[in-house]
């Protein structure tokens, strides 16, 4: 089975000041390149976890996609993870935060290929590799998922990339793996790789 597609998306943007899944880049949304990017993935709906911006994301999510209100975000990333299992029982995760907006789908198809070729580990996850560093978007595998119910919703996920065995990467050309939408001037530079209009 390929992992299902899980946009996180319920972080309150406080930093950038606006949603940070519907921003306009490049003529489109971090929410929208990353559903088209993760197409691949497509034996169950793509999952959206929403928070802070429950409404507006309501609104904005295409047919076929789910969306869940995660209400306890404010407490943790790993509590809308557990959040996500809930809603994909049994299955292992392609965790893909909207903080790294243009991930293109050649990373989804590496990863979901390496996780293939790697027997689909349960206690596994897999990262894709961009010169010596590790990005985003990641596979979680179920029962490493399944062991986060029993841990604070604020446990960060490189705590959970510590418990799991095999700790695996691919490597890829995509540079956009290790891009960070966190602030305005974030943004900015995001921007910069698109040519006016």
């Amino acid at each position: 089975m390929k992992p299902a597609l899980v946009l996180l998306a319920a972080g309150a943007s406080t930093r950038l000041g606006c949603c940070k899944a519907l921003v306009e880049l490049g003529g489109s949304s971090p929410l929208a390149r990353l559903l088209d990017a993760g197409a691949c993935l497509d034996e169950v709906a793509p999952l959206v976890v929403a928070g802070a911006d429950h409404e507006a994301l309501a609104a904005a999510v295409p047919p076929g996609v789910d969306l869940i209100h995660h209400r306890a975000w404010a407490a943790g990333r790993s509590g809308g993870i557990v959040a996500a299992a809930g809603a994909r029982p049994g299955r292992d995760l392609c965790l893909a935060p909207v903080d790294v907006p243009l991930v293109p789908a050649e990373v989804f198809e590496a990863l979901a290929r390496a996780w293939s070729e790697a027997g689909a580990p349960g206690g596994g996850w897999l990262a894709p590799r961009h010169g010596g560093r590790h990005g985003h978007p990641v596979v979680v595998g179920r029962e490493l998922v399944a062991g986060l119910a029993a841990s604070p919703p604020d446990t960060p996920l490189r705590d959970v990339r510590g418990r799991a065995d095999p700790l695996l990467a691919v490597p890829v050309r995509a540079r956009e793996v290790l891009d960070d939408l966190d602030r305005p001037a974030d943004l900015d530079r995001l921007r910069e790789r698109f040519p006016p209009p």
